[in-house]
Protein backbone atom coordinates (compact mmCIF):
# COMPACT_ATOMS: atom_id res chain seq x y z
CA UNK A 1 0.00 0.00 0.00
CA UNK A 2 1.59 3.43 -1.29
CA UNK A 3 2.26 5.82 1.90
CA UNK A 4 0.89 9.38 1.91
CA UNK A 5 4.36 10.56 0.78
CA UNK A 6 4.24 8.12 -2.05
CA UNK A 7 1.26 9.90 -3.20
CA UNK A 8 2.54 13.78 -2.98
CA UNK A 9 3.89 14.44 -6.32
CA UNK A 10 0.35 13.30 -8.02
CA UNK A 11 -1.78 15.39 -5.52
CA UNK A 12 1.08 18.88 -5.37
CA UNK A 13 0.75 18.43 -9.60
CA UNK A 14 -3.35 18.67 -9.03
CA UNK A 15 -3.23 21.50 -6.46
CA UNK A 16 -0.54 23.92 -7.78
CA UNK A 17 -2.66 25.89 -10.24
CA UNK A 18 -5.67 26.11 -7.45
CA UNK A 19 -3.17 27.49 -5.07
CA UNK A 20 -1.50 30.39 -8.17
CA UNK A 21 -4.81 31.24 -8.22
CA UNK A 22 -5.68 32.03 -5.30
CA UNK A 23 -2.54 33.68 -4.38
CA UNK A 24 -3.86 36.24 -7.52
CA UNK A 25 -7.40 36.95 -6.02
CA UNK A 26 -5.56 37.33 -3.22
CA UNK A 27 -3.14 39.56 -4.27
CA UNK A 28 -5.85 41.46 -6.52
CA UNK A 29 -7.92 42.06 -3.33
CA UNK A 30 -4.88 42.96 -0.30
CA UNK A 31 -6.57 44.57 3.17
CA UNK A 32 -4.45 45.82 5.94
CA UNK A 33 -3.84 44.45 9.27
CA UNK A 34 -6.74 44.18 11.11
CA UNK A 35 -8.91 44.79 8.34
CA UNK A 36 -8.54 41.35 6.40
CA UNK A 37 -12.87 40.78 6.41
CA UNK A 38 -12.72 39.84 3.05
CA UNK A 39 -9.97 37.87 3.12
CA UNK A 40 -10.89 35.32 6.02
CA UNK A 41 -14.11 35.25 4.76
CA UNK A 42 -12.44 33.59 1.37
CA UNK A 43 -10.02 31.74 3.48
CA UNK A 44 -13.19 30.33 5.42
CA UNK A 45 -14.99 29.28 2.17
CA UNK A 46 -12.49 27.77 0.69
CA UNK A 47 -11.40 26.05 3.70
CA UNK A 48 -14.70 24.45 4.11
CA UNK A 49 -14.54 22.73 0.27
CA UNK A 50 -11.89 20.31 1.99
CA UNK A 51 -13.56 17.49 3.85
CA UNK A 52 -12.43 16.42 7.71
CA UNK A 53 -11.72 20.00 8.23
CA UNK A 54 -13.12 21.78 11.50
CA UNK A 55 -13.24 25.52 10.65
CA UNK A 56 -13.56 28.28 12.98
CA UNK A 57 -13.38 31.86 13.22
CA UNK A 58 -11.28 32.51 16.62
CA UNK A 59 -10.79 36.01 15.98
CA UNK A 60 -13.12 38.39 13.74
CA UNK A 61 -10.46 38.33 10.49
CA UNK A 62 -8.63 35.02 11.32
CA UNK A 63 -9.34 31.74 10.37
CA UNK A 64 -8.39 28.25 12.23
CA UNK A 65 -8.66 25.19 10.77
CA UNK A 66 -7.97 21.68 12.36
CA UNK A 67 -7.43 18.19 11.11
CA UNK A 68 -7.45 15.40 13.29
CA UNK A 69 -5.25 12.27 11.54
CA UNK A 70 -6.04 8.43 12.02
CA UNK A 71 -3.26 7.86 14.29
CA UNK A 72 -2.64 9.29 17.51
CA UNK A 73 -0.14 11.83 18.25
CA UNK A 74 1.07 15.41 18.91
CA UNK A 75 -0.83 18.27 17.85
CA UNK A 76 1.49 20.41 14.97
CA UNK A 77 0.37 24.04 14.36
CA UNK A 78 1.38 25.71 10.65
CA UNK A 79 0.52 29.62 10.17
CA UNK A 80 0.09 31.90 7.81
CA UNK A 81 -0.07 35.86 7.90
CA UNK A 82 -2.88 37.17 5.56
CA UNK A 83 -2.58 41.08 5.79
CA UNK A 84 -1.16 43.45 3.17
CA UNK A 85 0.54 47.09 3.42
CA UNK A 86 0.01 50.59 2.43
CA UNK A 87 1.88 51.03 -0.46
CA UNK A 88 0.75 51.73 -3.67
CA UNK A 89 1.22 48.91 -6.44
CA UNK A 90 3.42 49.70 -9.45
CA UNK A 91 3.40 46.51 -11.49
CA UNK A 92 1.79 45.39 -14.89
CA UNK A 93 0.51 42.19 -13.60
CA UNK A 94 -3.15 41.44 -14.42
CA UNK A 95 -3.94 40.39 -11.16
CA UNK A 96 -2.28 43.84 -9.58
CA UNK A 97 -4.02 45.51 -6.35
CA UNK A 98 -7.51 47.02 -6.87
CA UNK A 99 -7.24 48.98 -4.58
CA UNK A 100 -5.48 52.68 -3.89
CA UNK A 101 -2.80 52.45 -1.62
CA UNK A 102 -2.71 48.70 -0.69
CA UNK A 103 -0.12 45.91 -1.64
CA UNK A 104 0.70 42.59 -0.80
CA UNK A 105 4.08 43.69 -0.82
CA UNK A 106 5.66 41.31 1.65
CA UNK A 107 4.20 37.64 -0.05
CA UNK A 108 1.47 37.09 2.29
CA UNK A 109 -0.99 36.53 -0.46
CA UNK A 110 1.59 33.79 -1.13
CA UNK A 111 1.68 32.39 2.50
CA UNK A 112 -1.38 31.88 2.71
CA UNK A 113 -2.17 30.49 -0.69
CA UNK A 114 0.38 27.99 0.70
CA UNK A 115 -1.12 27.11 3.43
CA UNK A 116 -5.12 26.37 1.88
CA UNK A 117 -3.07 23.95 -0.34
CA UNK A 118 -1.49 22.03 2.39
CA UNK A 119 -4.76 21.94 4.01
CA UNK A 120 -5.95 20.24 0.49
CA UNK A 121 -3.86 18.13 0.56
CA UNK A 122 -3.29 16.94 4.27
CA UNK A 123 -7.16 16.82 4.00
CA UNK A 124 -7.02 13.84 0.91
CA UNK A 125 -4.84 11.44 3.44
CA UNK A 126 -5.99 12.66 7.09
CA UNK A 127 -6.22 8.57 7.70
CA UNK A 128 -2.55 8.62 7.18
CA UNK A 129 -1.75 11.42 9.23
CA UNK A 130 -0.53 11.00 13.06
CA UNK A 131 -1.71 13.32 15.46
CA UNK A 132 -3.69 16.73 14.57
CA UNK A 133 -2.32 19.25 12.40
CA UNK A 134 -3.67 22.91 12.64
CA UNK A 135 -3.76 25.43 10.06
CA UNK A 136 -3.69 29.16 11.19
CA UNK A 137 -4.73 31.77 9.30
CA UNK A 138 -3.62 35.17 11.05
CA UNK A 139 -4.58 38.67 10.32
CA UNK A 140 -2.49 41.52 11.26
CA UNK A 141 1.44 39.92 11.10
CA UNK A 142 2.71 44.01 9.77
CA UNK A 143 1.41 46.08 12.84
CA UNK A 144 2.21 45.74 16.49
CA UNK A 145 0.38 44.23 18.66
CA UNK A 146 -0.23 41.96 16.00
CA UNK A 147 -2.27 39.19 15.46
CA UNK A 148 -0.27 36.36 16.81
CA UNK A 149 -1.26 37.50 20.12
CA UNK A 150 -4.92 37.84 19.76
CA UNK A 151 -4.88 34.32 18.20
CA UNK A 152 -2.97 32.73 21.88
CA UNK A 153 -5.44 34.30 23.79
CA UNK A 154 -8.14 33.08 21.77
CA UNK A 155 -6.77 29.92 22.63
CA UNK A 156 -5.32 28.57 19.05
CA UNK A 157 -2.50 27.17 20.79
CA UNK A 158 -4.10 25.57 23.34
CA UNK A 159 -2.01 21.58 23.49
CA UNK A 160 0.01 22.73 20.63
CA UNK A 161 3.30 20.30 20.83
CA UNK A 162 5.07 22.03 18.15
CA UNK A 163 4.69 25.33 15.66
CA UNK A 164 6.13 25.92 12.15
CA UNK A 165 6.43 29.09 10.09
CA UNK A 166 7.39 29.84 6.29
CA UNK A 167 8.37 33.12 4.75
CA UNK A 168 8.44 33.58 0.67
CA UNK A 169 11.84 35.44 0.82
CA UNK A 170 13.04 37.68 -2.23
CA UNK A 171 17.10 36.89 -1.38
CA UNK A 172 16.66 33.54 -2.14
CA UNK A 173 15.98 31.90 -5.41
CA UNK A 174 13.42 29.59 -5.86
CA UNK A 175 14.02 25.93 -4.74
CA UNK A 176 16.11 27.36 -1.97
CA UNK A 177 15.33 26.91 1.37
CA UNK A 178 17.05 29.35 4.22
CA UNK A 179 16.63 27.97 8.19
CA UNK A 180 18.79 28.16 11.14
CA UNK A 181 18.16 27.45 14.85
CA UNK A 182 18.13 30.28 17.29
CA UNK A 183 18.13 34.13 16.74
CA UNK A 184 16.58 34.64 13.02
CA UNK A 185 14.99 37.70 13.38
CA UNK A 186 15.08 40.66 15.73
CA UNK A 187 12.96 42.61 18.11
CA UNK A 188 11.11 45.40 16.24
CA UNK A 189 10.88 48.45 18.89
CA UNK A 190 9.94 52.17 17.46
CA UNK A 191 10.63 55.48 19.04
CA UNK A 192 8.94 58.86 19.03
CA UNK A 193 10.68 61.93 19.87
CA UNK A 194 9.38 65.48 20.12
CA UNK A 195 11.93 68.41 19.53
CA UNK A 196 10.58 71.88 21.26
CA UNK A 197 11.57 75.02 20.51
CA UNK A 198 10.75 78.69 20.23
CA UNK A 199 9.42 79.41 16.59
CA UNK A 200 9.00 82.73 14.68
CA UNK A 201 10.32 84.54 11.45
CA UNK A 202 13.18 82.87 9.71
CA UNK A 203 15.10 86.02 9.15
CA UNK A 204 15.41 86.44 12.95
CA UNK A 205 16.91 83.04 14.34
CA UNK A 206 19.09 84.64 16.84
CA UNK A 207 15.54 85.39 19.15
CA UNK A 208 14.31 82.19 18.41
CA UNK A 209 15.40 78.09 19.52
CA UNK A 210 15.15 76.52 16.17
CA UNK A 211 14.34 72.78 16.54
CA UNK A 212 14.95 72.12 12.90
CA UNK A 213 18.89 72.59 13.83
CA UNK A 214 18.36 71.02 17.04
CA UNK A 215 16.55 67.99 15.79
CA UNK A 216 19.02 67.57 12.96
CA UNK A 217 22.06 67.19 15.44
CA UNK A 218 19.78 64.57 17.43
CA UNK A 219 19.72 62.41 14.62
CA UNK A 220 23.11 62.68 13.56
CA UNK A 221 24.19 61.80 17.48
CA UNK A 222 21.72 58.76 17.48
CA UNK A 223 23.95 57.19 15.20
CA UNK A 224 26.71 57.21 18.09
CA UNK A 225 24.63 54.77 20.29
CA UNK A 226 25.56 51.84 17.81
CA UNK A 227 28.60 52.98 16.58
CA UNK A 228 30.40 54.14 19.43
CA UNK A 229 28.17 52.96 22.95
CA UNK A 230 27.21 49.62 22.16
CA UNK A 231 29.20 46.09 21.42
CA UNK A 232 30.05 46.04 17.72
CA UNK A 233 29.90 42.08 17.97
CA UNK A 234 26.57 42.85 19.14
CA UNK A 235 23.33 43.49 16.31
CA UNK A 236 21.70 46.31 16.60
CA UNK A 237 19.85 48.98 13.84
CA UNK A 238 18.59 52.32 14.86
CA UNK A 239 16.80 53.92 11.95
CA UNK A 240 15.41 57.14 11.67
CA UNK A 241 12.59 57.09 9.49
CA UNK A 242 10.25 60.18 9.80
CA UNK A 243 11.20 63.66 10.46
CA UNK A 244 8.63 66.23 10.53
CA UNK A 245 8.21 69.62 11.03
CA UNK A 246 6.89 73.30 9.21
CA UNK A 247 4.65 74.48 7.51
CA UNK A 248 6.67 77.75 5.21
CA UNK A 249 9.61 78.47 4.06
CA UNK A 250 9.90 81.70 6.32
CA UNK A 251 8.77 80.90 9.61
CA UNK A 252 11.12 77.89 12.09
CA UNK A 253 8.73 75.88 13.06
CA UNK A 254 7.83 75.33 17.35
CA UNK A 255 8.46 71.89 17.23
CA UNK A 256 9.87 68.44 15.16
CA UNK A 257 8.30 65.25 15.41
CA UNK A 258 10.88 62.05 14.84
CA UNK A 259 9.90 58.64 14.74
CA UNK A 260 12.50 55.72 13.70
CA UNK A 261 12.63 52.17 15.01
CA UNK A 262 15.23 49.97 17.24
CA UNK A 263 16.19 46.42 16.11
CA UNK A 264 18.25 43.77 18.56
CA UNK A 265 18.40 40.28 19.60
CA UNK A 266 20.06 40.85 23.27
CA UNK A 267 17.37 41.48 25.80
CA UNK A 268 19.55 43.40 27.72
CA UNK A 269 20.74 45.17 25.00
CA UNK A 270 17.35 45.78 24.09
CA UNK A 271 16.59 47.34 27.59
CA UNK A 272 19.63 49.95 27.27
CA UNK A 273 19.24 51.23 24.10
CA UNK A 274 16.36 53.77 25.44
CA UNK A 275 18.62 54.91 28.33
CA UNK A 276 21.25 55.18 25.67
CA UNK A 277 18.97 57.55 23.60
CA UNK A 278 17.69 59.52 26.17
CA UNK A 279 21.13 60.29 27.28
CA UNK A 280 22.23 62.18 23.63
CA UNK A 281 18.79 64.07 23.23
CA UNK A 282 18.69 65.39 26.45
CA UNK A 283 22.69 66.21 26.45
CA UNK A 284 21.93 67.59 22.50
CA UNK A 285 18.75 69.43 23.54
CA UNK A 286 20.20 70.94 26.54
CA UNK A 287 22.98 72.30 24.66
CA UNK A 288 20.22 73.99 22.38
CA UNK A 289 18.49 75.34 24.87
CA UNK A 290 15.43 73.39 23.45
CA UNK A 291 13.35 70.65 25.63
CA UNK A 292 12.20 67.12 24.24
CA UNK A 293 9.92 64.02 25.07
CA UNK A 294 10.96 60.74 24.31
CA UNK A 295 8.41 57.68 23.83
CA UNK A 296 9.80 54.24 23.20
CA UNK A 297 7.32 51.53 22.33
CA UNK A 298 8.57 47.51 22.43
CA UNK A 299 7.51 45.20 19.53
CA UNK A 300 6.95 41.57 18.86
CA UNK A 301 9.78 40.09 20.97
CA UNK A 302 12.68 38.13 18.59
CA UNK A 303 11.91 34.61 16.62
CA UNK A 304 14.21 32.42 18.65
CA UNK A 305 13.91 29.24 16.65
CA UNK A 306 14.06 26.03 19.29
CA UNK A 307 17.06 23.54 18.34
CA UNK A 308 15.63 20.34 18.47
CA UNK A 309 12.60 21.37 16.30
CA UNK A 310 14.19 23.23 13.64
CA UNK A 311 17.27 20.36 13.83
CA UNK A 312 14.25 17.81 13.14
CA UNK A 313 12.45 20.05 10.41
CA UNK A 314 15.72 20.60 8.66
CA UNK A 315 16.13 16.31 8.33
CA UNK A 316 12.92 16.75 6.85
CA UNK A 317 13.08 18.97 4.34
CA UNK A 318 16.80 17.65 3.17
CA UNK A 319 14.55 14.45 2.49
CA UNK A 320 11.62 16.56 0.39
CA UNK A 321 14.24 18.32 -1.42
CA UNK A 322 18.30 17.22 -1.14
CA UNK A 323 20.80 18.83 1.20
CA UNK A 324 21.51 21.34 -1.70
CA UNK A 325 18.64 23.02 -1.64
CA UNK A 326 18.89 23.60 2.29
CA UNK A 327 20.93 26.37 3.27
CA UNK A 328 21.85 28.21 6.78
CA UNK A 329 20.14 31.05 7.10
CA UNK A 330 21.98 34.69 7.62
CA UNK A 331 20.03 36.21 10.97
CA UNK A 332 17.98 39.56 9.78
CA UNK A 333 17.14 42.46 11.52
CA UNK A 334 13.49 42.70 10.66
CA UNK A 335 10.66 41.44 13.16
CA UNK A 336 7.32 38.74 12.85
CA UNK A 337 5.07 38.34 15.48
CA UNK A 338 5.47 34.59 15.25
CA UNK A 339 7.51 34.80 18.41
CA UNK A 340 4.29 35.01 20.38
CA UNK A 341 3.62 30.98 18.93
CA UNK A 342 7.35 30.61 20.57
CA UNK A 343 6.67 31.64 23.67
CA UNK A 344 3.86 29.03 24.26
CA UNK A 345 5.43 25.96 22.35
CA UNK A 346 9.01 24.82 20.57
CA UNK A 347 8.80 26.37 16.86
CA UNK A 348 11.03 27.10 13.68
CA UNK A 349 10.08 29.73 11.58
CA UNK A 350 12.44 29.34 7.21
CA UNK A 351 12.41 30.88 4.11
CA UNK A 352 11.12 29.84 1.01
CA UNK A 353 13.31 31.54 -1.94
CA UNK A 354 11.06 33.06 -4.36
CA UNK A 355 13.30 35.41 -6.60
CA UNK A 356 14.07 34.59 -10.53
CA UNK A 357 17.79 34.21 -10.46
CA UNK A 358 17.96 35.20 -13.86
CA UNK A 359 16.03 38.38 -12.74
CA UNK A 360 17.13 39.39 -9.05
CA UNK A 361 14.90 40.24 -6.85
CA UNK A 362 12.75 43.00 -5.47
CA UNK A 363 12.90 43.82 -1.93
CA UNK A 364 10.33 43.30 0.32
CA UNK A 365 7.83 46.64 1.08
CA UNK A 366 8.55 47.91 -2.40
CA UNK A 367 5.98 48.95 -5.07
CA UNK A 368 7.32 46.57 -7.76
CA UNK A 369 7.48 43.71 -5.79
CA UNK A 370 7.02 40.16 -6.78
CA UNK A 371 7.33 36.25 -6.35
CA UNK A 372 8.20 34.02 -8.86
CA UNK A 373 4.50 31.90 -8.22
CA UNK A 374 7.26 28.06 -8.82
CA UNK A 375 7.72 29.20 -4.86
CA UNK A 376 4.52 28.06 -4.26
CA UNK A 377 4.82 24.41 -5.24
CA UNK A 378 8.02 24.54 -2.65
CA UNK A 379 6.20 26.07 -0.21
CA UNK A 380 2.96 23.82 -0.34
CA UNK A 381 5.39 20.67 -0.69
CA UNK A 382 7.80 22.15 2.49
CA UNK A 383 4.91 22.40 4.74
CA UNK A 384 3.05 19.09 4.01
CA UNK A 385 6.36 16.91 4.45
CA UNK A 386 6.38 18.13 7.51
CA UNK A 387 2.93 17.81 8.67
CA UNK A 388 3.55 14.13 7.66
CA UNK A 389 7.10 13.14 8.84
CA UNK A 390 7.78 15.58 11.60
CA UNK A 391 5.21 14.04 14.08
CA UNK A 392 7.17 10.56 13.97
CA UNK A 393 10.13 12.54 15.46
CA UNK A 394 11.86 12.66 18.61
CA UNK A 395 10.99 16.57 18.41
CA UNK A 396 7.09 16.74 18.70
Amino acid sequence: MASAIDELPSSLEMVKDDVIRWRRHLHRNPELFFEEEETSRFVYDTLQQFAGLEVSRPTKTSVLARLTGGFPGPVLALRADMDALPIQEETVFEFASRVPGKMHACGHDGHTAILLGTARVLAQVRERIHGEVRFIFQHAGELHPGGARDLVEAGVMEWVDGVVGLHLWSPLPVGQIGLKAGAVLAAPDEFFITIRGRGGHAAQPEVLVDPIVTAAQVVINLQHVVSRQTDPLEPVVLSVTQFHAGTAHNVIPPKVEINGTVRTFNPALRAEVPRLMERVIRGVTAAHGADYELRYEEGYNPVINDGPITARVREVLIQAFGANAVREARPHMGGEDFSAYQAVCPGTFFYVGCSDPEKGHCPHHHPLFTINEESLAVGVKAFIHIALRLPGEDAL
